[in-house]
């Protein structure tokens, strides 16, 4: 697992999916400062890693969470990846809007599901956690079960954390902040003097 962990990592600084930029820092919608940005959504745009990727992805949702049934995508930036996976998997699939549709049906989950559904859920991207807790709130109170989230990437906020413990949501990654700062420090994309100061943006990112 931990060698998987690396081996995305390192193809999301390949393709330039990951940014860090510890003196230059991004400013996410959240209005957070950040040394670090992660848009892997462009592995879409790569034919072999959007395939390494949605098998990963399977082979976690066949592994970790083997009494699914059903799949669910997060909006926006899950829905092409679990519609991969369920593809894969043959099995339905749905996806969750951050809010609902203002006109026609008013939809928060757009598709249908058995109402027996086991649902795992899929995601790109865990930062404060709080959209991705939403979807399975949403699904949840639809009269589905959820019987854990697989995302591409987390950043492990302590607040993530403690928000998937709160909500009874197992959390299952392929790749994360450790092994990217690792393998960023190994192909030379950053110094050994950043890591100080990425991992002290990591502890208190609303405060850095």
């Amino acid at each position: 697992m931990n060698d998987m962990k690396k081996a995305l990592a390192g193809k999301l600084l390949e393709i330039k999916a990951i940014k860090l930029q510890p003196n230059d820092p991004f400013t996410w919608a959240s209005g957070w400062k950040s040394p670090f940005y992660c848009d892997n959504r462009k592995t879409l745009s790569f034919a072999d890693l959007r395939t390494w990727v949605k098998q990963e992805l399977v082979h976690t949702v066949l592994s970790e969470f083997p009494e699914a049934t059903a799949v669910a995508g997060v909006a926006t930036g899950a829905i092409a990846q679990g519609a991969l996976v369920a593809d894969a998997l043959a099995m339905p699939f749905v996806y969750i809007r951050s809010k609902a549709k203002d006109h026609g049906m008013q939809n928060l989950i757009e598709g249908e599901l058995p109402q027996d559904a086991k649902v795992v859920v899929i995601e790109d991207l865990i930062s404060t956690g709080g959209s991705s807790l939403k979807a399975v709130e949403a699904l949840r109170s639809a009269g589905f079960e959820v019987v854990g989230m697989v995302a591409s990437y987390t950043y492990g906020f302590p607040v993530a954390e403690e928000a998937f413990k709160a909500a009874n949501v197992r959390l299952v990654t392929l790749t994360d902040y450790e092994h990217v700062v690792e393998k960023a420090l190994e192909t030379g994309y950053i110094k050994e003097s950043d890591v100080e100061l990425l991992n002290a943006w990591r502890k208190d990112p609303a405060h850095w």
